[in-house]
């Protein structure tokens, strides 16, 4: 369990979902027959002119309204994705540039599948925690792709969510502790110049998500000396509606625990920002005292667990909640999918 020198939390956070939904039952009807299950509801598309540096900054830009932080102030801004727009030309120097946080600031891309930016915001928590900055940002956000008609392309959404992390003093909510587990499993990869990534179906259940998920939420939750009933919500890593939901179960957590931050269902998996944008929403509607889980997972395999503790209430202060971006929707079919995604371009 890693618990910081001095207490840090979250001075401000921010999330943003594009607008488009693709209705899953739309890509079921092109591949399938139409009548089979589907694992979401639907799933937020980027459009045209977004990706994940533009998406960042909107999520950065609620961050910095909720904290009331000068973007001077910032001394790291760190990017989590597994669909950087540049192959080389950081992700981070764009988003530090457009909110102000530059030049004397550091900035990095961080790289996990989908655990990319809860990795960034355990690094966070240290560099603040060590005096190195006064606050740094860490920001999970994904324009996730999946080959047409393959499982991923029901589920891949796009958007993710900012924390802004500095002294638990001037904190919305306290990082009371967080732990690790990693293992090398096989579960999904993209090797370079592949446009889309690869899973091996058999290792994506018991082996990776729920040996990971369970395994870092169990462990953290022992070494605090707490259990499922000590806290008032759970939110992991939510690759479709049913592998969250057996997770928690798992671990004792009921679904009215897990209902808040539960969006799959109608973003679909926004892979480095699913957990991440599930605890934004959680935290618009917490109560000070109140404590909540977040676990991650990210495939190759490892999960990042935290224990946060609410300090006081979250004030908007013009942000737009995660629940409104989530209301906020245009539905798209198929055909009009391919065009936002580029699929015209495949040979």
């Amino acid at each position: 369990m890693m618990k910081a020198s001095r207490p840090v939390g979250i001075v401000g956070y921010g999330s943003y979902v594009p607008r488009y939904r693709l209705p899953a039952q739309e890509v079921s009807q092109l591949w399938t027959d139409g009548n089979s299950p589907v694992p979401v509801r639907e799933k937020s598309v980027n459009g045209i002119d977004e990706d994940v540096a533009t998406m960042s900054i909107e999520a950065a830009r609620n961050a910095l309204k909720r904290s009331g932080v000068e973007p001077q102030d910032i001394g790291a801004v760190w990017v989590g994705s597994e669909s950087h727009p540049y192959a080389v030309k950081p992700t981070s120097t764009i988003v530090a540039e457009a909110i102000g946080a530059t030049p004397y600031t550091q900035a990095a891309d961080w790289q996990f599948a989908c655990k990319a930016g809860t990795e960034a915001f355990q690094a966070s928590i240290g560099f603040v925690a060590g005096g190195m900055t006064r606050y740094a940002m860490a920001i999970g956000m994904d324009a996730a792709q999946g080959r047409p008609g393959d499982a991923l392309e029901y589920t891949a959404g796009a958007g993710g969510a900012a924390f802004l992390v500095g002294a638990a003093d001037e904190a919305i909510a306290e990082v009371e502790a967080s732990l690790s587990f990693v293992t090398d499993t096989p579960d999904f990869w993209r090797r370079q110049y592949e446009k889309f990534p690869e899973h091996a179906g058999r290792f994506t259940g018991e082996p990776a998500y729920f040996h990971h998920v369970t395994s870092a939420a169990s462990k953290l939750m022992s070494e605090m000396g707490l259990t499922s009933k000590d806290f008032d919500y759970f939110v992991c890593h939510q690759p479709n509606a049913k592998f969250p939901l057996k997770a928690g179960e798992e671990l004792g957590f009921s679904r009215d625990q897990m209902k808040a931050g539960m969006l799959v269902n109608d973003i679909g998996n926004t892979y480095a920002g699913s957990c991440m944008i599930g605890l934004t929403a959680i935290m618009d509607i917490a109560k000070p005292g109140e404590r909540i889980l977040v676990t991650s997972f990210g495939s190759g395999a490892g999960s990042d667990a935290f224990s946060i503790r609410m300090l006081r209430a979250s004030e908007p202060r013009g942000a737009i909640s995660t629940r409104a971006y989530v209301e906020r929707r245009k539905v798209i079919d198929y055909a009009m999918y391919t065009r936002l995604k580029g699929y015209y371009k495949l040979n």
